[in-house]
């Protein structure tokens, strides 16, 4: 008798939990069944507008000296004097090093001694040619050798100013390759030398925007290192060829200022505006589901979402242009598509 109690108890026991969790099943099934779905979704609307947008490129690049040249031998020899020292501001023509030149001045003086003679000797066969003394082909002797001479005495006088480095350009000196004393060979790098009275700022502008440029182009620049400053410059090279990304290099010309001097290599911030545009339409680019080639927004219509597919142009960074796929006046939605899809019931808050 007890273990049928027994038995009948552990039965009851068991029903009772297979009771309660059937029930807390049913509690689970039916809260994931319970609908998230609103009746509508609340959105804000633009209106799409005739409008001409001042539009602007914002770019950012890198500041390259003007011009940078870099000294090289023209004669071999001993250095004998140097004059250029790191940070060093040098003018055009002024002497960076001298070469031992003693040799080279003996071979002017030889040369000078041979042509003055020679055009004495030339001015004599030209007497007796006049004469009938000498044949003309004595005389075309003379004319040749004093030519020779002369060709000589040019070399010899290049070579003796090779001799004496000077600077091609205004610039400083940013880098000494020798030291006096120092013995070269012709083409041995003596210095380097920049021009930073301007400055060129290389950028790479996309071929979406590179058409809407052009040469002189007045440009906007501002440096990290002087905030609230800004320099003034122009478009001096586009380039006709883009590389693999389609990308374009620009640069613009800006002066050094005094007052607030830049230096090769810095970095800047670059507004190119751009000419105002024709009345057209835009929406704003909040609006834009998919991509500019395969665009498309939701239009209100009747308390109701409407997918519209519709090709864009150029735009800013607000706006962006329609071309076709909508009309002046439609409303497209700018905000809560993510709840959006196809005739969803709307309701407008702005």
């Amino acid at each position: 008798m007890k273990r049928t109690i027994i038995i009948i108890i552990a039965l009851v026991v068991l029903a009772l939990i297979v009771f309660r969790l059937s029930t807390n099943y049913k509690k689970i099934n039916a809260n994931k069944n319970v609908s998230t779905d609103l009746a509508y979704v609340s959105v804000n609307v633009f209106p799409v507008s005739k409008m001409s947008i001042n539009n602007s490129l914002q770019l950012t690049g890198y500041m390259e000296a003007y011009s940078e040249i870099d000294i090289a031998a023209e004669a071999q020899g001993t250095i004998t004097s140097l004059n250029a020292v790191l940070g060093q501001e040098k003018s055009k023509g002024s002497i960076i090093a001298t070469i031992d030149d003693k040799l080279k001045k003996l071979a002017v003086q030889t040369a000078s001694i041979s042509v003055a003679k020679l055009k004495k000797d030339l001015e004599r066969y030209n007497n007796l040619y006049k004469g009938g003394t000498v044949t003309e082909q004595q005389l075309n002797d003379a004319q040749n050798s004093y030519d020779n001479a002369v060709i000589q005495l040019k070399q010899a006088e290049k070579q003796l100013a090779d001799a004496t480095i000077t600077s091609p350009i205004n610039g400083v000196v940013t880098k000494k390759s020798v030291e006096q004393g120092e013995y070269i060979n012709i083409g041995s790098p003596i210095a380097t030398i920049v021009d930073i009275s301007k400055l060129k700022i290389k950028l790479n502008v996309s071929e979406a925007n590179v058409y809407q440029l052009k040469l002189n182009d007045k440009a906007i620049i501002t440096t990290d290192v002087y905030p609230g400053v800004t320099f003034e410059g122009n478009i001096s090279f586009i380039s006709s060829q883009g590389d693999d990304s389609h990308n374009y290099p620009v640069e613009i010309v800006i002066s050094n200022s005094s007052k607030y001097p830049l230096k090769s290599g810095t970095f800047a911030n670059v507004i190119i505006k751009l000419p105002v545009v024709a009345k057209a339409l835009y929406i704003p680019r909040e609006s834009l589901l998919g991509s500019i080639t395969e665009a498309s927004v939701y239009v209100a219509e009747k308390d109701r979402a409407i997918l519209k597919k519709i090709i864009v142009g150029s735009g800013n960074d607000k706006y962006i242009k329609v071309i076709s796929g909508l009309k002046e006046g439609e409303e497209v939605i700018v905000n809560g598509q993510i709840n959006l899809s196809e005739n969803k019931a709307i309701k407008i808050v702005n």
